[in-house]
């Protein structure tokens, strides 16, 4: 598989905020979100196998790995790396754009699936047939870049009962386009059990441009 970046770091997002964490970051995306951070790993990157990426990640003193990207459902051999990653004992979290199947990725690995407001200009990939793949364990986030994109994603909430159906829903600023307590406000006015987030590693490292 083609393979961005591995480093050892803070989990900034997602129920395991805050925990130390292997990531493991694949090359490539079919989407071009307006706000997206991660521009170097449309192309960049270099093949390794599986047991390439287990020898990298082994001396970080975590058992936390998560798979981001890109996007990594675009790499088939992916499926391989959540299993060896099973194996090995680790728990493992799938950071995915959502807009490709989910059904066959391993029901112990912990999906954390974008449904993409409009601001981001890729609404109209969003795939909702894997909503229904969607178990307690996984979680559903989005990133909206204005009051609109709230209450686009409050309505996709209460359409898709998100709240019974995942173990958590996130709903996370823009950096730098929304702020914290207007996000804040809003998530105290909608009613919903959601989850406001921040990018916890563009607190500690503001200047970092990669790996954090």
């Amino acid at each position: 598989m083609k393979v961005n970046e591995i480093f050892h770091s803070i989990q900034g997002e997602s129920s395991f905020a805050g925990l130390p964490c292997a990531f493991i970051r694949l090359s490539a995306c079919d989407l071009r979100c307006s706000y997206c951070d991660t521009r170097y790993a449309y192309f960049e990157g270099r093949e390794m196998s599986v047991a390439e990426v287990l020898r990298a990640i082994e001396p970080f003193p975590t058992r936390l790995a998560l798979v981001t990207g890109g996007e990594p459902m675009l790499q088939p051999a992916v499926h391989g790396l959540f299993r060896a990653l099973l194996e090995q004992k680790y728990t493992v979290c799938l950071e995915t754009g959502g807009h490709l199947p989910l059904g066959d990725v391993d029901p112990r690995v912990h999906k954390i699936m974008d449904l993409k407001c409009p601001t981001s200009g890729m609404a109209d990939r969003n795939h909702t047939e894997n909503i229904r793949f969607l178990s307690r364990a996984d979680e559903v986030k989005f990133v909206v870049g204005s009051r609109g994109d709230f209450e686009w994603a409050c309505d996709r909430i209460r359409e898709f009962d998100l709240v019974a159906r995942a173990g958590a829903v996130l709903v996370s600023p823009v950096y730098g386009q929304v702020a914290h307590e207007q996000l804040a406000q809003w998530v105290l006015g909608s009613g919903l059990y959601i989850r406001m987030q921040v990018q916890l590693h563009k607190i500690i490292w503001p200047d970092a441009v990669r790996g954090a």
